[in-house]
């Protein structure tokens, strides 16, 4: 199984991906397309000359590399707005598609932390939905878990996203190891400071954030695009 992980930044992304990977039977890779996505943007992204030099810059050689036969499930953490409309997306109809959603009020709370004055497009919202109107308008199973689901029960929540993509449940996925991953992009450093301080999945979130005015209006914007899929989530 090529099993494609769709979510924003800061959807507890990073935790699933460890989550996945520590299963004996798959294996990971980190944002693919992140080298490619800056290429093609300009944008000044923390890191940005080790993720370019680290990764291909062509999205064809990327999608090669996705939908290539394996001898175990791959795991690929992907981020919705890494997606641009010049991408190729034909090839997601050969893998198994999941969505990761999690409010964008707590999104932007924490993305804000690490990436000054986000947008709108920064944290992949639209372009999640689209993604979801694509492969479902094309008669392919796409699944929507939220990631809070996920903190308030991760056993029961795994349990069922497995199911739903056809694999058994495994306990190894509710822990992992402190500490850097091989599998870890070279942005790391910058991005997964908690993560790597973390054994399994964060508890449940308390109260929503508060967020400075120009933030709760990219969160409102974006909210309805989160509801809708919210609305179709295991």
């Amino acid at each position: 199984m090529n099993l494609a992980m769709w979510s924003g930044p800061r959807n507890l992304s990073t935790a699933l991906m460890y989550s996945f990977a520590n299963r004996s039977d798959f294996q990971a890779i980190d944002e693919p397309f992140y080298a490619c996505y800056l290429t093609k943007t300009g944008l000044n992204h923390p890191m940005r000359d080790d993720v370019l030099a680290a990764q291909p810059h062509h999205a064809e050689d990327v999608i090669a590399d996705l939908i290539a036969p394996r001898d175990r499930h791959y795991y690929q953490k992907h981020m919705t707005q890494h997606m641009l409309p010049d991408i190729p997306r034909n090839w997601i109809a050969q893998v198994t598609n999941v969505f990761l959603i999690r409010h964008p009020q707590r999104v932007l709370a924490s993305f804000s932390a690490k990436y000054d004055n986000p947008t709108a497009a920064d944290i992949g919202f639209q372009q999640q939905l689209e993604l979801f109107h694509q492969i479902t308008a094309a008669g392919h199973k796409a699944v929507v878990i939220d990631s809070t689901d996920i903190r308030r029960a991760p056993r029961d929540m795994l349990t069922k996203l497995c199911a739903a993509i056809g694999l058994d449940f495994d306990p190894a996925m509710l822990t992992w190891d402190m500490g850097p991953k091989p599998y870890d992009g070279v942005w790391a450093p910058h991005w997964y400071g908690a993560v790597h301080t973390s054994t399994g999945f964060a508890p449940p979130e308390r109260d929503m954030p508060d967020l400075p005015p120009e933030l709760q209006r990219i969160a409102d914007m974006c909210l309805p695009y989160y509801q809708e899929m919210r609305e179709n989530a295991l």
